[in-house]
């Protein structure tokens, strides 16, 4: 049961400290919807999702005014259409996105997401066939999300995928060059990717996952931001205490939202991804926290340890609030969707090169990372092989979502508006690694994926 000082306290973290349900989102099988027809298979798919998905919305809607908590995003996550696609020519794969499109219009959902192909060991006939139209479906697309795992720590990295993901990403970036090369923004490249993940663009609905499975991903670095402020001058140790505390509330309110969904939709209840994700709002960022815990600016030394500790110490507070736990869970650190991190790129204290290793501590990678629009393929491939082999060497998922502004180059900005924010576009080391990326083949697995 809530006391009075509970719920007050739950209240000002609402009103005052931007704390938010960042998503509801309902991941739904499609291994039912299989056919060799490429109409029938479209068709099977918009009926499933729309006949599981039909109440999300609204349950959403009545579960915010019962509790007063803001929900901020309903979405759906389906199993990756390249599992799907065996067969299906490259029109079929983009009919079945105009179809997850339709769907996603009509449910009242922001994004729905799962246009994925899992490709660490090796390409699939169908795999090949849905990257190939990646760029053309985020062009002609509003609310799909794509994704493309490439590598993991038991695998090691496909290099011949991290070579064709970023021809994929510079063809998108011209294909949606009129809206900000946005098309980039809904396309993630991953190491380790998780099966259960309720946050856009890299969620989809796992291999292991029930016929249907509510996640939630929960938020609030202002609530965080707010009680290490109020915390003045105590050690790093009574520090790390306290925000882990602050992630036990803000995970328990998760949880709660999260059973009342699941028992409302009688759906399984899958995970509570406690990330701190921000948003472009003042008050409401991750690098504010660690500029509150005393650094001068984000970027500057002492940054990652600091990211450290509080990615830490939230997992700890999230696991003592719930034992379903999952997702992604700790810190992101997106640069167009944080406004602390958008200051310290245009003061110069952020670098590319710091990202990188703030991302060795952190819950995903290089996200929403404005660079310039004539960057070549070959440095795109070579950002992503770069972070995708600290996810494998760390046994962690890291993730990129790089977004090469057509036309933009350093010190310009690109606005996507709402949620993914506006960008600075950042310097990068336009050094080639055209000749190790064209090698091909596949990095071997680290000696330390050898448990079994």
């Amino acid at each position: 049961m809530l006391s009075r000082e509970d719920i007050q306290e739950t209240l000002n973290m609402i009103r005052e400290e931007c704390l938010d349900i960042r998503t509801i989102t309902m991941g739904v099988s499609l291994y039912d919807c299989q056919s060799d027809d490429e109409r029938r298979l479209a068709d099977r798919i918009y009926d499933k999702i729309m006949k599981s998905a039909k109440n999300l919305v609204s349950t959403g809607n009545e579960i915010e005014k019962m509790y007063g908590i803001p929900i901020v995003n309903k979405r759906v996550s389906v199993t990756p259409v390249a599992f799907m696609a065996g067969g299906i020519s490259p029109e079929g794969c983009v009919r079945i996105a105009h179809t997850l499109d339709r769907a996603a219009g009509e449910l009242g959902i922001n994004f729905i997401g799962g246009y994925s192909a899992l490709v660490q060991k090796g390409f699939t006939n169908a795999s090949r066939t849905l990257i190939s139209t990646i760029p053309q479906v985020l062009s002609e697309t509003e609310r799909v999300c794509s994704s493309v795992n490439v590598a993991s720590t038991k695998a090691g990295i496909n290099m011949d995928a991290v070579a064709e993901m970023g021809r994929i990403i510079v063809k998108t970036a011209y294909l949606t060059r009129n809206a900000g090369s946005i098309g980039c923004a809904k396309l993630v490249v991953f190491a380790n990717a998780p099966e259960d993940n309720p946050f856009m663009a890299g969620a989809f609905h796992g291999v292991g996952e029930p016929e249907t499975v509510i996640n939630v991903g929960v938020s609030g670095p202002g609530v965080v931001a707010s009680a290490v402020r109020r915390a003045g001058n105590c050690s790093l140790a009574e520090l790390a205490e306290l925000i882990k505390k602050t992630a036990f509330k803000i995970t328990r309110m998760g949880q709660l939202v999260a059973r009342e969904a699941s028992s409302r939709l009688n759906v399984p209840f899958g995970i509570v991804d406690l990330s701190l994700a921000p948003t472009p709002a003042v008050g409401d960022s991750v690098a504010r926290i660690l500029e509150s815990m005393g650094l001068e600016q984000c970027g500057c030394a002492g940054t990652t340890a600091a990211l450290a500790m509080l990615n830490d110490a939230v997992k700890k507070g999230g696991v003592m609030a719930s034992s379903q736990v999952g997702g992604l869970s700790g810190a992101f650190i997106p640069v167009s969707e944080d406004e602390g991190m958008i200051s310290a790129v245009r003061s110069g204290s952020l670098s590319l090169e710091k990202l990188e290793a703030m991302t060795a501590v952190c819950s995903v990678g290089l996200d929403m990372i404005a660079v310039p629009g004539d960057t070549s393929e070959a440095v795109i491939s070579g950002i992503i092989a770069d972070e995708i082999s600290i996810g494998v060497a760390n046994t962690k998922t890291t993730a990129v979502r790089l977004i090469p502004a057509f036309g933009k180059t350093v010190g310009d900005t690109v606005s996507f508006g709402g949620l993914l924010g506006e960008a600075p576009v950042m310097r990068i080391n336009t050094g080639s690694p055209a000749g190790f990326i064209s090698r091909g083949g596949h990095i071997p697995a680290p000696i330390h994926s050898l448990k079994n």
